[in-house]
């Protein structure tokens, strides 16, 4: 799968994704991450990509030019066009079922970072297919969301987790209703808190009854939202 990245700030992200899964499965070529400089495509020569928005207000906003110049860069020598998503507060909030839809449905993904105030409409208007937010508060730009979204749709990759998929089908919220329950390693006994008995029985079947009862309390405690949203 391919993610282009269009930002303001590229240097962000290569010490986050150049290591673990993610690192792992570009030198497999399973990924592919280009993170793209949006200020390479201003005509400006100080490499201005900024202005004050019209009808005042504070702060600066992005101009369209640059931003749309840099997706066309990406997509001139392609025959087919790529989903562009916009990284903002205004969006869809991304969800687990929103990055299995992602993987499934898309081979290759634009990610448009904000920043200042925001974007110039008409760029919006004129690239982006839809627009997601990692949650309801403002950061200073959308890198750090681009970066949660490329990790958690990767993981959805076959290959990516290294023959090991089954494991992420367990982790909390995969199926966007339980949460994953509480998991032990050695040593058996640690500071007098023991591993829970069925645990160590090795009769699977107790095992298995044991952790969805596990996750349904632990939704329950931390997250009854989860369960209230399915009836």
């Amino acid at each position: 799968m391919r993610f282009d990245v269009l930002t303001l700030f590229p240097g962000m992200f290569p010490p986050v994704l150049s290591d673990s899964i993610i690192g792992r499965a570009q030198a497999k070529g399973l990924l592919e991450l280009n993170f793209i400089n949006i200020r390479d495509y201003t005509t400006d020569k100080h490499g201005r990509v900024d202005d004050y928005p019209y009808g005042g207000g504070a702060g600066m906003l992005m101009q369209a030019e640059p931003v749309v110049r840099a997706f066309r860069a990406i997509t001139a020598d392609l025959d087919y066009r790529p989903v562009c998503i916009y990284m903002t507060p205004q969006g869809q909030v991304f969800r687990q079922e929103t990055a299995r839809r992602i993987a499934k449905d898309f081979s290759h993904v634009v990610l448009l970072c904000g920043h200042y105030e925001g974007i110039d409409e008409r760029a919006l208007e004129e690239i982006v297919d839809f627009e997601l937010s990692i949650g309801d508060y403002v950061l200073t730009g959308g890198e750090i969301p681009a970066m949660a979204v490329i990790d958690a749709v990767s993981r959805m990759i076959p290959g990516v987790l290294g023959g090991q998929e089954e494991s992420f089908r367990e982790e909390s919220l995969y199926d966007g209703k339980l949460l994953e329950y509480p998991q032990y390693t050695r040593p058996e006994v640690f500071e007098g808190k023991r591993v829970p008995e069925v645990l160590l029985s090795g009769h699977h079947a107790n095992i298995e009854s044991w952790r969805k009862e596990q996750s349904l309390l632990r939704t329950k405690m931390k997250r009854p939202e989860l369960l209230e949203e399915e009836t």
